[in-house]
């Protein structure tokens, strides 16, 4: 189980708080995240067991598609049951889908986040709605079966009537997953400028929770399981690589910021968020610290807390704790 932190952006969006940089990653990058796979092959190797590699970001679509094959080929091959990379639907054209495709890459994640154009322009986002549909049936042809599409809710301006229609045109797409995160202010965003600034107000937690129940609703509706607090798939459709993280499968993480978890004893270890001659730290977790963080990452799941089983259908008044910062 392995990922790959792509800390390279065209732009930022208004609401992102992640490490990135706006710079095209050049050839020493790319020899050093390669290197960083080679020197730590017998981490990899103990990770196998999940046989996912993932590339997220920043924007992994902005990579030239012979740097994702190096990579892939660094960390071990390209025979991956899962392999997927994100990607913002202004970087897919036919020739990128179909480059991605040939490299063996099985799913893509694609970051929509609204189908409302002024919305997206508050975002700060590439695509326009048209775009993101586009991009969509781009990748279909293209011979992707198994396509995540992510959206965000909470959001200032955006009410239940934009939330819907947004939801009812990727219901109409059919792909096999889609996520949805409530918008969130984090410090170093420019979002988070706005709101120090008073130019900017949050939603109140019960328009968030009705966004969010109505995404519950509209998404069973349509054959959706809710399988994780933000997450929806078709039936056998669930992200293997997430879905892995959530029970605290061994990983390896590779790149500036990118976390990784070894098992027996538990360590987990990071690297500092710089793009070149990144340095990295590690904790070895103590018995409560990994009670508390199955209960916690449990908690998400519709499978439930290790040892307690399957939480009961009221399991939605827990995730209103979580989404108020409760839990």
């Amino acid at each position: 189980m392995i990922y790959v932190h792509v800390p390279f952006c065209r732009s930022f969006c208004t609401y992102c708080g992640f490490y990135s940089e706006r710079t095209c990653p050049g050839p020493q990058w790319l020899d050093e995240i390669c290197a960083e796979a080679q020197s730590r092959k017998d981490e990899i190797a103990a990770a196998a067991a999940v046989n996912t590699l993932y590339f997220g970001g920043g924007t992994p679509s902005v990579l030239p598609l012979d740097y994702i094959g190096r990579i892939a080929d660094a960390c071990g091959g390209r025979d991956y049951s899962e392999w997927t990379v994100e990607v913002n639907p202004d970087d897919i054209t036919k020739e990128y889908a179909s480059g991605l495709k040939s490299l063996g890459v099985n799913r893509v994640s694609m970051g929509v986040q609204s189908l409302d154009d002024s919305m997206l322009r508050w975002m700060n986002r590439r695509h326009s709605a048209r775009g993101a549909g586009e991009a969509f049936r781009i990748l279909r042809s293209a011979g992707f079966d198994n396509i995540s599409v992510d959206i965000i809710f909470g959001v200032s301006g955006m009410d239940e009537k934009m939330l819907h229609g947004t939801l009812q045109e990727i219901i109409a797409w059919h792909p096999e997953h889609i996520s949805a995160y409530q918008l969130s202010v984090e410090e170093d965003s420019s979002l988070g400028r706005l709101v120090n600034e008073g130019r900017y107000k949050e939603l109140p937690d019960e328009v968030c929770s009705a966004q969010y129940y109505l995404i519950c609703r509209l998404l069973a509706a349509a054959g959706y399981e809710h399988y994780e607090i933000s997450n929806w798939a078709l039936p056998g459709r669930r992200a293997v690589h997430n879905s892995a993280y959530w029970t605290r499968a061994p990983y390896v993480g590779l790149g500036p910021g990118a976390h990784s978890l070894r098992r027996n004893p538990d360590v987990r270890s990071w690297n500092s968020e710089r793009i070149h001659g990144w340095t990295s730290g590690s904790e070895v977790l103590t018995e409560e610290e990994i009670r508390e963080e199955q209960i916690m990452l449990g908690l998400r799941t519709a499978e439930g807390v290790p040892g307690y089983g399957r939480i009961p259908e009221d399991r939605w008044f827990i995730a209103d704790q979580i989404i108020a910062g409760l839990i």
